[in-house]
């Protein structure tokens, strides 16, 4: 999926950044780069040091995110296409153009891809994976890890949030740059008037359209900046078409996955932190008079030939 808004407007991608560099999983979530609020433009060099570009058959298909110095967390669907072997993705880290020079980039291919037990590819249900790289990187101003959402994480609706990508862009091509994007929260109940969710999905976007993660982008981080932390709630999953009126994002939710991704990551655990938001959340009292049972879902994964 990837990132996008109407024409121009599409370019807001997501995220704010403001840290010291880390050096351990528990010290995640601060880019040293990213010192301001950004919005509705290309990414700048090191804002998001996390986000990974997957590669496969010479080209970009999907996100991820860097969660310690040897795993990568993306979503199922991009891993289950096709059952791709591992050894035919490679991973590009610190990575800003997919066209021009990436001084700062380190690359490595993948030895294993753990895709969640209970991932449903017709609902999308559990749509995580985890990807261990073939070595270690090492931590830079422009590669480092972000934090994760913790059990028992809440976002309201309404809450602001950044998704970052390469994804398709509403009637452009697609783009070489990072791309970052601003979004509010859609809360579950509201999100649930336009697909059938589940309590392991999320949603963001604008109620009128124009700004969304798209076909490009899946597999890669939603986040939220806490105090002075980025934490990663959300892998970007699915959606009807992208940046259109009353149809959000729909994200893995993953504070729902600390357990399990703790089980397969026995060393160097990545740094888990609970989002909290204060108030009252508005999406307890949202409603609608009929709810989809299925949904006609389109996966944020470019084609195996993009």
């Amino acid at each position: 999926k990837k990132l996008q808004t109407s024409a121009p407007l599409m370019l807001n991608l997501l995220l704010n950044v403001s840290v010291s560099i880390c050096a351990v999983s528990l010290d995640c979530g601060i880019p040293p780069l990213n010192t301001r609020i950004v919005g509705g433009e290309e990414a700048a060099a090191g804002a998001w040091p996390w986000q990974i570009s997957m590669h496969r058959g010479g080209g970009h298909v999907c996100g991820g995110s860097l969660i310690n110095n040897l795993w990568v967390l993306t979503a199922a669907h991009s891993c289950f296409l096709h059952s791709v072997p591992p050894e035919q993705y490679t991973l590009y880290i610190g990575r800003k153009s997919q066209q021009g020079a990436n001084p700062q980039e380190v690359s490595r291919s993948v030895t294993q891809i753990i895709n969640h037990p209970d991932y449903n590819s017709e609902t999308s249900d559990n749509d995580i994976s985890l990807m261990k790289m073939s070595s270690p990187v090492s931590f830079t101003q422009f590669i480092l890890p972000v934090c994760l959402a913790a059990s028992g994480s809440s976002l309201h609706a309404g809450t602001d949030v950044w998704v970052t990508g390469w994804g398709d862009i509403v009637s452009l091509p697609p783009p070489e740059n990072l791309m970052e994007v601003e979004l509010p929260i859609v809360g579950n109940r509201k999100c649930s008037c336009s697909y059938a969710i589940t309590e392991n999905m999320l949603c963001a976007g604008q109620a009128e359209g124009g700004k969304d993660s798209c076909q490009g982008d899946s597999g890669g981080p939603l986040v939220r900046k806490q105090n002075s932390r980025w934490i990663q709630g959300g892998v970007v999953s699915f959606g009807i078409g992208c940046a259109l009126p009353g149809l959000p994002g729909v994200y893995a939710r993953v504070s729902r996955y600390e357990t399990w991704i703790k089980s397969h990551i026995t060393e160097n655990q990545p740094g888990f932190i609970k989002i909290t938001s204060s108030g009252t959340d508005s999406d307890l009292s949202a409603s609608c008079s009929t709810r989809p049972t299925s949904s006609t879902v389109k996966a944020k994964v470019k084609s195996v030939n993009s």
